[in-house]
């Protein structure tokens, strides 16, 4: 029986280096994707609805109505469109160049002075359900706002911790990183792995008395050295040129990203060794890491807002467990109970792909 070895597992894993270092497309993959990827989720991927083109309808030429439209005309989230009817708005609702109507209505003032809080009416397009939704929780806020500074008892004070400005990109950052994560460490290695099957060197490899653990550690070991480089690029990016905070220690970035690169690794090592086709492998680490880590993760859409089967789903899916800390290490601080859970079921994720490939690897070899 042979025996696990130091000196032939080193041998492997500088094998290994050397040729990830002639292989420029595995140096494009795990540092210059990464960066594109970055630029293109934080640029071009936002939630905000900053300056959105409304159209406001006042009906009522009282001093309170009057009020509640400047305060509308000053805020920071609209760009505004007067007019003192509905109907010229509602054209321009259709056409698509306003986003939604905010109707002051008529005897506005008189429902004040009488000591009741009249209604404002607001039509928005619900052809754009997120925007829909956000144009009228502003809308709301800002009359809120303009009602409690009528009132000398009350006065509201909105107070947003860890994203003050409410900066949908100081969340999405987060979650490209974990984007970016999952396409290095499952599909890197499940390319670069599955090439080694096409080319026959596997099988020479096999001929000699290495054990399946010195195999799999000297395959993995220096692209889990490249996510982590590639991690703290990222990172670095995102502090510098997004802006991001940084509330955390850069050794819990690392812990963090150490723990997802275990199942993504593992994930990319048993497509590899059950497809051993290079097309094949990489079609299918996009379909079942890429994909649902970009829909299932959490990353664009809300869990909380899927239906019942779906969110059950995405507990299969390892990234859903990464974003939760990487916003938290970057937005919150180092709070190891919240990150604590998440870096378990990493874990337990990473256990699951490696005794997958190395049992199939195993068999095939038989």
């Amino acid at each position: 029986m042979t025996v696990f070895s130091l000196r032939r597992l080193a041998a492997l894993t500088v094998k290994e280096v050397v040729q990830i270092g002639r292989d420029p497309s595995t140096l494009l993959i795990a540092f210059v994707l990464p960066l594109i990827l970055m630029v293109l989720f934080g640029y071009g991927v936002s939630l905000d609805t900053a300056r959105t083109r409304v159209g406001l309808a006042l009906e009522d030429d009282s001093a309170a109505a009057v009020g509640l439209a400047e305060s509308y005309q000053n805020s920071r989230w609209f760009d505004v469109t007067m007019a003192h009817a509905v109907a010229p708005l509602r054209r321009e609702l259709v056409a698509g160049r306003i986003r939604a109507v905010i109707v002051i209505p008529a005897d506005f003032g008189g429902g004040r002075a009488r000591g009741r809080t009249p209604p404002v009416e607001v039509i928005t397009d619900g052809s754009e359900p997120n925007t829909a939704s956000f144009v009228a929780a502003y809308a709301e806020g800002v009359r809120a706002a303009w009602a409690g500074e009528r009132r000398p008892r009350v006065r509201i004070e909105p107070r947003f911790w860890f994203n003050p400005e409410l900066k949908s990109r100081f969340f999405l950052v987060p979650g490209a990183m974990a984007i970016v994560m999952t396409m290095i460490g499952t599909l890197l290695t499940a390319l670069v792995v599955a090439r080694e099957w096409e080319r026959g060197t596997t099988e020479a490899l096999f001929a000699t008395p290495i054990t399946m653990l010195e195999f799999l550690i000297s395959k993995l070991a220096p692209y889990f050295v490249l996510g982590l480089i590639s991690m703290s690029l990222c990172a670095i990016f995102a502090v510098t040129v997004f802006g991001l905070p940084f509330r955390g220690s850069p050794l819990t970035l690392l812990a963090i990203a150490s723990a997802f690169l275990v199942p993504a690794l593992g994930q990319g090592l048993f497509i590899s060794a059950a497809t051993r086709n290079q097309f094949v492998a990489s079609q299918i680490a996009l379909l079942s890491a890429f994909l649902p880590a970009l829909l299932l993760s959490g990353f664009l859409f809300e869990i909380s807002s899927m239906p019942a089967p779906i969110q059950w789903l995405t507990y299969a899916i390892p990234a859903r467990y990464l974003i939760p800390p990487l916003s938290t290490v970057f937005l919150a601080g180092d709070l190891w109970d919240l990150i604590l859970p998440d870096i378990f079921a990493m874990l337990g994720f990473g256990v699951l792909f490696f005794a997958l490939a190395f049992r199939f690897t195993r068999k095939r070899l038989d």
